[in-house]
Parts: structure tokens; C-alpha cells; sequence
């Protein structure tokens, strides 16, 4: 449920304190060629990590299911390695001085779905450097076993016009769960309908019809291991002010099949 004040707080705050993007990027290669030591590094079993320091505390959880697949097990080392990249570098940035509190990366990553078709892996967590809470960590990988790769929102809709049908979905079911929420504050119509104005706003800017803004998504599997919707992730200031949290909007496989590339609609159930 959305507290009135709250909510109108973070909207208003939002462009001055939105923090870094929630899927953290690999810092860029250099220049030097290194074949053998990177090598060696990538192919490492992924580890758990847990560090402890006067200024800063990381830990880092990675699932077992992750080590069968070493292409998908790259991937998220990747990932939770530029997000401890970004919480030291603000570390170093910080000098010899103690923060108020120390500085945190919480990351875990979960397993959702694993067939032999389908995996796929929740990332959820928060980096702290400060300021009144931490940076949301919101990613979502799908692997396939079967092609070695990971499934992007471009590989399944790889006609940008398709996304308008896409967005429009997610649209309508994110301003009904809004009018839902503000419903349950039974607030002053005036109060309720500059909530509704200004919320919606954000949800319209975060959802359009672009593959961008839908990159995070889980599938929903049925009995027959065959995908009924797919589960869009939208994490914190995405479609929605940070109390609100990470939403998600599932859109079934009815609405999808039309758009979705024909080298995976075997994938969708109704095929």
C-alpha cells in the first residue's frame, strides 16, 4: 500500500536523487592484450563471497544450479563483479574517512527456473554508499541450455513495432494495481487524482513501447515445461517511486505469440 506523504515525497525527490541504473555495467577492457590470465579467471567455479571491513561490507551468493552452465555462470559473475567494482570505487572515493555507516553490496542470486530447456536466475539485491538507502540490484537471466546463450528481450521480439502491443499490456495492468493502491488510502479526490496523475506519469515513461524497458523478465512455466507468460521486472524508480519497490507484470503467452521470433515460439505454450 502507498503512503500519500511517502509517495509524493520520492516523486517529487526523483530526478534529484535517482541513483545509478540497477543493471550495473562491466567496466571496458584495456587496451593490453591478457589471453591467459582473464581465461583462467572467467573459468573459476563461482564462489560466495563475504568480506568484512571497518568501512565496507560485501556479500555476494551465487546458486548451485548456476555451475552447470559456464556461459551463464559468466554472466553473473560479470554482473556482480561491476556492481562490487562500483561500491569500491566509491570506497576509494571516500578517502581515510569513516562513513556514518559502512558501506554495503547485498546481492543474491536465485535460481526461478531450471529445465533442461530454460533457466533462469534472479538477481536481487542493494548497494549503500551512502545518502538515505542504497541503489536497488535488479536483474534477471535466461539461459538455454540447448543454444549455450542468453535469451534477450531482442531475440524474442525483434520487431521494435511489436512492442507497442507489449507495452500496452503492462501499461494497463500497472495503472489498475496504481488505482488499486491509492483506492485502499481512501484519500480527498484532489489528493487522489494528482497521485494518480503524477504516478501514472511514471509508469507511462518507464514502460514505453521499447525493448530497453523491458529487459528484465522470468518465464512462467506450465506442467509441460512450456512458457504460459512471461514475468516483466521492473525495478525501484523504473515505474514507480522507490517506496513502491520492484514491480512486476506478467503478460501470458496469448498476448506474446504474434511477436515473438519464430525460432522460439516452440518455447510458448498454444504452439
Amino acid at each position: 500500500m502507498i503512503r500519500p506523504l511517502i509517495v509524493l515525497l520520492s516523486l517529487a525527490a526523483l530526478s534529484a536523487c535517482q541513483r545509478e541504473s540497477s543493471s550495473p555495467q562491466a567496466s571496458a577492457p584495456t587496451a593490453t592484450p591478457a589471453p591467459a590470465v582473464p581465461v583462467a579467471v572467467e573459468a573459476a567455479p563461482l564462489k560466495d563471497v563475504i568480506e568484512r571491513e571497518p568501512r565496507y561490507v560485501i556479500g555476494i551468493s551465487y546458486p548451485p544450479a548456476a555451475a552447470k552452465y559456464p556461459g551463464l555462470a559468466l554472466e553473473l559473475r560479470r554482473y556482480a563483479d561491476a556492481a562490487r567494482a562500483d561500491l569500491m570505487q566509491a570506497v576509494q572515493e571516500m578517502g581515510e574517512r569513516k562513513p556514518p555507516a559502512p558501506y554495503d553490496l547485498s546481492l543474491s542470486f536465485n535460481t526461478v527456473v531450471d529445465t533442461p530447456k530454460i533457466v533462469a536466475v534472479a538477481a536481487d539485491g542493494s548497494s549503500y554508499t551512502g545518502g538515505a538507502h542504497g541503489n536497488p540490484l535488479v536483474a534477471r537471466f535466461v539461459w538455454l541450455p540447448d543454444q549455450d546463450k542468453l535469451l534477450k528481450a531482442t531475440d524474442l521480439v525483434p520487431d521494435p513495432g511489436s512492442w507497442r502491443d507489449i507495452s500496452g499490456f503492462v501499461r494497463e495492468q500497472l495503472h489498475a494495481a496504481l488505482s488499486q493502491r491509492v483506492d485502499a488510502d481512501e484519500l480527498p479526490p484532489a489528493e487522489r487524482a494528482d497521485l494518480i496523475r503524477t504516478a501514472g506519469k511514471m509508469i507511462d515513461e518507464g514502460s514505453q513501447p521499447e525493448a530497453e524497458a523491458f529487459d528484465q523478465f522470468e518465464p512462467v512455466l506450465g506442467a509441460d515445461g512450456r512458457i504460459l507468460a512471461l514475468r516483466f521486472v521492473f525495478p525501484p524508480y523504473q515505474v514507480g517511486p522507490y517506496a513502491d519497490g520492484t514491480q512486476t507484470v506478467e503478460v501470458p503467452a496469448s498476448v506474446l505469440l504474434g511477436h515473438i521470433a519464430p525460432a522460439y515460439r516452440g518455447l510458448f505454450a498454444g504452439t
